[in-house]
């Protein structure tokens, strides 16, 4: 169920080996140790900045750069998106969000800021896309709530849709937001997981090559991380990249509550600086994406299971809507819990994602090696047979039978509810359940 890279892991362990001084943790690196281990500026290493600045520009084709002054470090994704919460937002100010949308934004942003997220509804009949109409319905909404609205939050390359916006979109978005004075926070932390055409666009590249659209720069506000395009989750690398300069001193000060590890930025600098290695690896894991994704929605489609057509991120958005018993969400619950359960396939519901539809789920593909992704393919397809089994039994006798032998026990039941109340918790702070 979770959205990581291991597919490149390989690659990664093969550089470590092969320049054993970049860790102070080995015997060619450890003359270094005292040094890292001493206190380092909350700016970061500048080393680290300029590499992380560098890297940033090649995931994004070279066609922009980053200024590594500009450069804000966190505790990963999650830390950048609560200090820049902070920074832009008072609480009860409001971030509109497009749907479906990662339900770690409920925590991220909310829990300790006390900023609410409206939803920008997104739907199916045009692949989910982004339009100004949807923006415009969401903020008069919030207006007529007597919501203030600070900023729109987009996410591209999409988790949970794999989808990357296209120029058009984007200028529509950069138009909408300077002419409502509001911020955007572009969070492009899935950036080099973009395995085929159409490229990833960054917003950078929108601000910077669209000399023809007004753009108050200091409204613009780049997350990123190197959690998903290098595979690197367990280091906490999150970036603030803003143009505004009070947002990126702002930050920095509140960085130091969760700063990257100095070993952590030794490393990752000499990593991020070796340009052959970094352009074979992200070739490589383009290719090694591409290829996982071809076989897993391959393997859908012949059971007849369609996905959205994506060509990003670490995971696919499943169309399941011809398997449940009724257009509801609690039918979709109903059908998550069976898949669970029963076909155990850790799988996430859309609901979970805020999803205007029911019946869409996303799928992770890229954590796994290619014998469990077998093994899940295999667990799919016996589920569709069967339940395409049972309804050819139903329409013979006239009566519904659906997945009658696959009633949940007692002791699903309760996992049932462990399960719920990790979807629930992005719903509300601990802090505010601790108080009721």
């Amino acid at each position: 169920g979770l959205a990581e890279n291991q597919l490149t892991a390989d690659l990664v362990q093969n550089w470590i080996m092969s320049n054993p001084e970049a860790s102070i943790c080995t015997l060619e690196g450890v003359h270094n140790f005292k040094h890292m281990a001493n206190f380092q500026d909350y700016h970061g290493l500048p080393e680290f900045r300029n590499a992380v600045a560098k890297f940033m520009s090649r995931t994004r084709g070279n066609r922009v750069t980053f200024d590594p002054d500009r450069i804000v470090m966190s505790g990963g994704a999650t830390g950048a998106h609560e200090v820049t919460a902070f920074c832009l937002a008072d609480p009860g100010d409001a971030f509109l969000v497009p749907t479906p949308y990662y339900p770690g934004f409920d925590r991220d942003l909310r829990w300790r800021t006390g900023v609410k997220l409206v939803p920008v509804i997104c739907e199916s009949s045009n692949n989910f896309k982004l339009t100004r109409q949807a923006l415009e319905e969401a903020y008069e909404k919030a207006k007529e709530d007597n919501i203030r609205i600070k900023g729109l939050l987009i996410t591209n390359p999409s988790n949970p849709l794999g989808t990357v916006m296209d120029r058009t979109t984007l200028r529509t978005v950069v138009n909408f937001i300077n002419q409502k004075r509001i911020h955007l926070i572009s969070d492009e932390i899935y950036a080099a997981t973009v395995f085929s055409h159409p490229s990833f666009i960054s917003v950078a590249e929108i601000i910077e090559q669209d000399t023809d659209i007004e753009c108050d720069r200091d409204l613009i506000h780049i997350i990123y991380s190197l959690s998903k395009d290098m595979g690197f989750p367990g280091f906490r690398v999150g970036i603030i990249y803003s143009y505004n300069d009070s947002v990126v001193n702002c930050a920095r000060k509140m960085s130091s509550f969760g700063l990257v590890s100095t070993q952590t930025q030794y490393l990752m600098t000499k990593v991020l600086s070796d340009d052959e290695f970094v352009e074979r690896f992200l070739g490589e894991s383009a290719k090694r994406l591409a290829q996982r994704y071809r076989i897993f929605t391959g393997g859908l489609v012949k059971v007849g299971i369609k996905c959205l057509q994506s060509n990003g991120g670490l995971f696919v958005w499943m169309d399941l809507r011809d398997l449940l018993k009724k257009p509801t969400f609690e039918s979709e619950l109903e059908l998550w819990r069976v898949i669970i359960h029963e076909v155990k396939i850790n799988v996430s519901p859309g609901c979970s994602f805020h999803c205007s539809e029911a019946g869409w789920f996303r799928v992770c593909y890229a954590n796994m090696d290619d014998r469990a992704l077998q093994i899940a393919l295999q667990r799919i397809r016996s589920f569709v047979l069967q339940k395409n089994k049972e309804v050819m039994v139903s329409d013979k006798n006239s009566k519904p039978c659906w997945h009658s032998n696959l009633k949940l026990s007692l002791k699903s039941r309760r996992f049932e509810d462990i399960m719920m109340s990790l979807i629930l918790q992005f719903l509300q702070s601990p802090l505010v359940q601790a108080t009721t």
